[in-house]
């Protein structure tokens, strides 16, 4: 059934493989593509993952993550918090591309900048020949380092650099994985298991935000989603996001 949740990553979030299907106003022949933007509701996003579901047939468990809004700022808001927590590579491009319409349909508006006579910025020069000479004089360096750290005090000296490396990168990410868990983002979430016939009932009944124009969803289908599911957690308005 369709339910709003709160998705955080938790201890308990477990490796799957699984089927992915992402739905988004940008796929050719689904959206409303207008001078102003690209639009899709939930109710045609939907329809249009039901008819990817039933091609399937059987049992399978299914988990499918919306995101719906009126506005395209709101839009964009919940996408930045989609994608800080479950980054997957639809809700990623989603948010690339939304950005982009964006930014097309306010250059439209103004008027073309004059002829600058600055510089471009300072990039690395980087050419076939550069970089094979580069590669080379780091090859010829690393065998001098090599030669030169030879003897017992040189190895404990190295061995110790790479203790403190190794600590380092542990913390880093220890560090990385307490931040992530500390970062939640709201959604609108489909779940169903076993006879995908069933599914599909549950699928198209009591759609959320109807009138959405703006709608980006992600559809995973597999033998077992427990470890998607543990990212799902109850929402309550009064805790954010």
């Amino acid at each position: 059934m369709w339910r709003e949740a709160r998705l955080a990553l938790t201890d308990a979030v477990t490796a799957l493989n699984c089927s992915m299907v992402p739905v988004h106003p940008w796929i050719y022949g689904l959206g409303q593509q207008t001078d102003n933007g690209a639009y899709l509701s939930p109710v045609n996003a939907t329809a249009y993952l039901a008819q990817k579901l039933a091609g399937i047939g059987g049992k399978s468990d299914v988990v499918i993550l919306m995101v719906a809004s009126q506005t395209h700022d709101s839009f964009m808001s919940s996408l930045n918090q989609l994608t800080e927590v479950f980054p997957a590579p639809a809700f990623v491009q989603v948010k690339r591309l939304a950005q982009s319409a964006a930014t097309l349909a306010t250059e439209k508006m103004q008027l073309p900048a004059g002829m600058s006579a600055a510089l471009p910025p300072s990039v690395p020069l980087s050419v076939p020949s550069s970089r094979a000479a580069f590669a080379a004089a780091a090859v010829k360096q690393a065998q001098s380092e090599a030669g030169a750290a030879a003897g017992l005090d040189g190895l404990k000296a190295q061995l110790a650099a790479f203790g403190q490396k190794r600590d380092a990168m542990l913390a880093d990410i220890a560090a990385g994985l307490g931040d992530l868990q500390g970062k939640s983002a709201r959604a609108w979430v489909f779940t169903g298991s076993g006879d995908v016939v069933t599914t599909l009932t549950q699928l198209v009944k009591d759609i959320p935000q109807p009138s959405a124009v703006h709608t980006a969803a992600v559809m995973l289908v597999g033998d077992n989603l427990e470890g998607i599911r543990g990212m799902i957690h109850e929402y309550k308005p009064d805790a954010g996001a």
